[in-house]
């Protein structure tokens, strides 16, 4: 089932999409439960910190690797390998007694979820018919967008209910069904075929999507003073409604998801990213001056929208910019710069915070996607002023 027509859903498509969004979910599961399991073992608040910090190295350190295996293994194989490696992974963390153990094991789901992204997205965008990727790759990352809205309760209410030792396993009994899903992959012949005869190459950083992967490691930034300390302000702010405000985001980008790929396979990335950055740089600002729930209500919508549209739209600009055998290149690059945005970021808003408040950090996010903004519209503008200079010489020379 591969992109010969114009349909972009297909059961490989559903099975490429459901199992991304399981491994998003136990992703986003662990995020909240795992710092209390690294205290039950005795660890304190610099060892929390150390194993978010050594999973994110880990899979920023294998991406730009994922090309280079592509273009020996079949990319499937390399998936299903990848997802075998994080279900077992998660399941280990049971075993793990003391840190140094609890580390290697993180280190490992590292590296296969930093291959096993790349190579769905890559996937996704080789089942996608060309001229609808846009589209497709929006509907792709609904799944993620879901499973991320639900996967922080499911690890809460799974150790409430239960214990560690269930939360594991369960997380690893998940995973081992995305593993079977991604067994009825079929991908397309000329697919397989690209792969065979792609050039090896190692690259750290494929130069091509350097301009919106700068672009989205922006947007990592804002997305990481969300995720990381939006919930610390709601307790600056007496704010006790956080599950809803996050369940808005959510529900804001799945809603955005459903048009915006068609918007951008019909007029460009324009449509979408500039309206996207005006949308998230004004939540980002009423969340800085909200006086009451409904400002934070409305600004967690503004930004839903923003950052659910402009996600997925740098992602196929990203893909488009490639050959089709280079897709592991792109989205390496594109999900380490945003991985990136997200690590660093947190520690520089950090240091906001620190100087000033939890609020402060939402004037800072605000002003980057201004930064993104001018950015991406100077981008246009020389892109713009290149193409009248090279219509002119070609002129000259006729």
């Amino acid at each position: 089932m591969g992109n010969s027509n114009n349909k972009i859903w297909s059961w490989s498509f559903i099975f490429v999409m459901v199992s991304n969004a399981l491994v998003f979910m136990i992703f986003e599961m662990l995020l909240p439960t795992l710092p209390l399991f690294v205290t039950n073992i005795g660890g304190g608040p610099s060892q929390v910190g150390l194993v978010t910090g050594i999973f994110m190295v880990s899979a920023i350190l294998i991406r730009p690797f994922a090309g280079l295996f592509a273009a020996k293994f079949d990319k499937k194989l390399l998936l299903i390998l990848g997802l075998a490696v994080i279900a077992l992974s998660t399941g280990a963390y049971y075993l793990a007694q003391n840190m140094p153990a609890l580390l290697v094991i993180r280190l490992i789901h590292g590296a296969g979820f930093g291959l096993v992204t790349t190579y769905f997205a890559t996937l996704a965008a080789e089942i996608i018919p060309k001229e609808r990727r846009g589209e497709g790759i929006g509907y792709f990352g609904v799944g993620e967008t879901v499973a991320i809205s639900i996967g922080p309760m499911v690890g809460i209410m799974t150790l409430e209910l239960y214990d560690f030792q269930r939360l594991f396993l369960g997380g690893m009994a998940i995973l081992l069904l995305a593993v079977l899903m991604a067994f009825f992959i079929r991908r397309a012949p000329e697919g397989k075929e690209r792969d065979r005869h792609a050039e090896v190459t190692f690259k750290l950083v494929e130069k091509r999507v350097l301009v919106p992967a700068l672009l989205i490691l922006l947007v990592g930034i804002a997305a990481g003073g969300i995720m990381s300390f939006f919930s610390l302000y709601a307790l600056e702010r007496e704010f006790n409604h956080v599950g809803l405000f996050f369940l808005l985001i959510a529900a804001a980008s799945f809603i955005v998801r459903l048009i915006s790929g068609r918007l951008f396979d019909n007029y460009g990335p324009a449509v979408i990213l500039i309206p996207g950055s005006i949308l998230s740089a004004t939540g980002m600002f009423l969340l800085y001056t909200a006086s009451n729930d409904v400002m934070i209500f409305s600004a967690a919508l503004l930004y839903g929208f923003g950052f659910g549209a402009i996600f997925p739209a740098i992602q196929t600009w990203c893909i488009n910019l490639v050959g089709e055998h280079e897709h592991e290149d792109a989205m390496a690059s594109f999900f380490n710069f945003f991985d990136l945005g997200i690590g660093g970021g947190s520690f520089l808003l950090g240091l906001i915070a620190a100087a000033g408040s939890y609020q402060s950090i939402f004037i800072f996010t605000g002003l980057i996607y201004g930064v993104f903004l001018v950015a991406y519209c100077g981008y246009i503008v020389m892109k713009r002023r290149q193409q009248m200079v090279s219509n002119t010489t070609g002129k000259g020379l006729h």
